[in-house]
């Protein structure tokens, strides 16, 4: 089982972060994944809102079909993580939670990085690849 990509999008809806995380990851465009990092954003608030219970957190947390897992992790200050993986694959969470640390280590103390824009940060890249390497994706 593979992780497929990551995307980060931020409370605005704006994708700041987006990257193939396994070569099985079918090839998305920038373009493409602006769209989906917006609507996401929409789609994660109208669930958020839709739901009868409000709870910590309202929204989309994960989705699984026959051919996928989407899997978000939303912090407080309102960004989301989002990976996608391959079913059946494990440990999904934690692999959103140490990216979250990775992103708070290398982003967010860079002192040339601005809040919600996007990352373009090689440490930060460097940690990802780290976990990733950690958690065993192909």
């Amino acid at each position: 089982m593979a992780y497929l990509h990551l995307f980060i999008v931020n409370k605005s809806g704006g994708l700041i972060h987006h990257r193939a995380l396994s070569h099985h990851a079918p090839q998305i465009g920038t373009n493409e994944w602006l769209r989906i990092g917006s609507t996401f954003h929409s789609l994660h608030a109208i669930a958020g809102e839709a739901s009868p219970v409000k709870a910590k957190h309202d929204g989309i947390e994960l989705i699984e079909g026959e051919g996928l897992i989407l899997c978000c992790f939303q912090t407080r200050t309102g960004i989301k993580f989002v990976i996608t993986a391959e079913p059946g694959t494990r440990f999904i969470q934690n692999v959103l939670k140490e990216i979250y640390v990775a992103y708070t280590d290398c982003a967010l103390k860079d002192p040339f990085y601005e809040l919600e824009m996007p990352i373009r940060s090689d440490l930060f890249s460097e940690a990802v690849n780290d976990i990733m390497g950690r958690f065993g994706n192909r």
